[in-house]
């Protein structure tokens, strides 16, 4: 489980084709500035762009993953490139804050950047996505973005809107994001509950 509150940045060093899926291999910008991931071990989750992903190997400043062909399905994990800023979160500890929400780093769907307005230093995003899941949101609930635990401003049908503060812009990939960006969203797993209560019921 994670909180939705990115620790880090990280870099994208190597993508390697591993039968269905792919070797990535991430660079942490320092190691040794990073407290929290100065003890990373091998078998531990770390939350890619929100992905749940678990470290297979460990050399240096570097974390090795492997994503299966569902993986880079759902997730914008299949797009990729060297040199490409990631959303770097290790695992909640028990006992921790909660700042953010529950988050279980099971993508859902990728979204894409419909709309963002820039007011000098903050911003308004519209993400449009498959209407199929905006049925688990609703304005002021919570939702994942790149691993990113946001507070829903508007919902449509097809899309969702969010109001990101100057911080947020400037130490996740979201300040980076455009019109066509992809982006992995996480609904509100409480949501997903209820909604499979109901349909048992």
């Amino acid at each position: 489980m994670f909180t939705g509150l990115v620790e880090t940045m990280g870099k994208v060093a190597g993508l390697q084709a591993d039968g269905p899926g792919v070797h990535l291999v991430i660079q942490c910008p320092s190691f040794t500035d990073v407290a929290s991931f100065t003890d990373i071990k091998v078998g531990e989750s770390v939350a890619i762009n929100g992905c749940c992903l678990t470290v297979v190997e460990h050399q240096e400043e570097m974390m090795h993953f492997e994503a299966g062909a569902e993986t880079l399905r759902r997730t914008n994990l299949g797009r990729l490139d060297e040199g490409d800023s990631v959303n770097l979160e290790r695992a909640m500890q028990v006992g921790a804050r909660l700042g953010g929400h529950f988050v279980s780093g099971h993508i859902d769907t990728v979204a894409t950047v419909d709309e963002r307005t820039d007011d000098e230093n903050w911003s308004t995003f519209w993400f449009k996505l498959p209407s199929e899941w905006t049925r688990h949101m609703a304005s002021k609930g919570s939702v994942t973005v790149d691993g990113v635990s946001l507070t829903l401003v508007e919902v449509q049908a097809d899309r969702f809107s969010v109001a990101l503060i100057p911080h947020t812009l400037q130490v996740t990939t979201l300040g980076d994001r455009q019109l066509g960006s992809e982006v992995n969203v996480e609904t509100d797993i409480l949501a997903k509950y209820v909604e499979s209560l109901l349909e048992h019921k």
